[in-house]
């Protein structure tokens, strides 16, 4: 099954912790994850952040939500036990509880109406949904990515082949490979038309050449243009290059660089626009936010 939204697993978290004893946040994973039956591979699922796993994470919102009713409580640092007010709750045979039934105490309906307070004073009431807070921010600033992406490959398909060949090499130079904006300026254009468009070293010491074809295409890249480069490539008896595009590469074209000598990098341009979001170039940051968490070592006496 899928991993359960966080709100399925009120009920059966405040379940576990009916016999009145302290259960660690772990202990609470580990019988969760028993009782919906889940598999490794669903425990393993990640938030699109990469950073904690879905699961995990819904468990920790789930006895969040839980101890801001007051149907449970805190004894220690990620450890948890029922109050009064849970063993009440528990006597209904309740089937579900969810955001709604947790309206029914006044402790969380003030948490709920406090919100967050921006600059201007206005305060946004902590919405009702199935996903936790964590999920919805990080399900936003992906939709507000993709379009920021989108944007971005519009004007760079606008702009002028040699607009798009120096980009390249500025994004390259961003992602930290070696040489100057001088250095591969000037190899721009300077190596003939045989299907390279830049020169730039694979460190700042120049140990290594990498050779850079720059295609701005709005339709696909197929097999031809990439044996064209790496003949090019053979010719400055080359071991590495990338191919950059803002189009698309065909099936073919991905299998063949796969089975070639010389190593090439295939860059669409989609992931050319995610590049340029990450390493900051042609955009600029428009707001920050910090996502923090209590620091316990403060806390601890000892």
């Amino acid at each position: 099954m899928a991993v359960p939204d966080f709100q399925t697993l009120m009920l059966p978290m405040l379940q576990f912790s009916g016999d009145g004893n302290i259960y660690s946040l772990g202990e609470a994973r580990e019988h969760l994850a028993a009782h919906f039956a889940l598999s490794a591979e669903e425990r393993a699922e990640m938030l699109p952040s990469g950073r904690q796993r879905r699961f995990d994470n819904r468990v920790a919102w789930a006895r969040s939500y839980l101890e801001q009713a007051r149907l449970i409580e805190s004894p220690s640092r990620a450890h948890f036990a029922i109050t009064p007010r849970g063993g009440e709750v528990l006597g209904r045979r309740i089937t579900r509880i969810d955001i709604g039934f947790l309206e029914e105490f006044e402790e969380f309906r003030q948490f709920r109406s406090s919100g967050i307070r921006d600059s201007s004073g206005t305060s946004a009431p902590i919405a009702a949904t199935a996903e936790t807070p964590e999920e919805v921010l990080q399900r936003a600033y992906h939709a507000i990515r993709a379009e920021l992406a989108s944007e971005l490959l519009v004007k760079v398909k606008s702009g002028t082949p040699e607009f798009f060949e120096r980009l390249v090499v500025e994004l390259l130079l961003q992602m930290g490979y070696g040489g100057s904006r001088a250095e591969a300026g000037r190899a721009i254009g300077g190596t003939g038309d045989e299907g390279i468009d830049g020169i730039i070293t694979e460190d700042r010491l120049g140990l290594d050449t990498i050779y850079i074809q720059a295609k701005r295409y709005a339709g696909t890249v197929g097999r031809p243009d990439i044996q064209k480069f790496v003949g090019a490539l053979h010719g400055k008896r080359a071991r590495k290059g990338v191919f950059l595009t803002t189009g698309k590469f065909s099936e073919d074209a991905i299998d063949y660089v796969g089975r070639i000598d010389p190593h090439v990098v295939l860059v669409d341009g989609s992931q050319l626009a995610e590049h340029m979001i990450d390493y900051d170039l042609g955009v600029t940051p428009r707001d920050t936010y910090e996502l923090k968490r209590i620091d316990s070592d403060y806390f601890n006496d000892e």
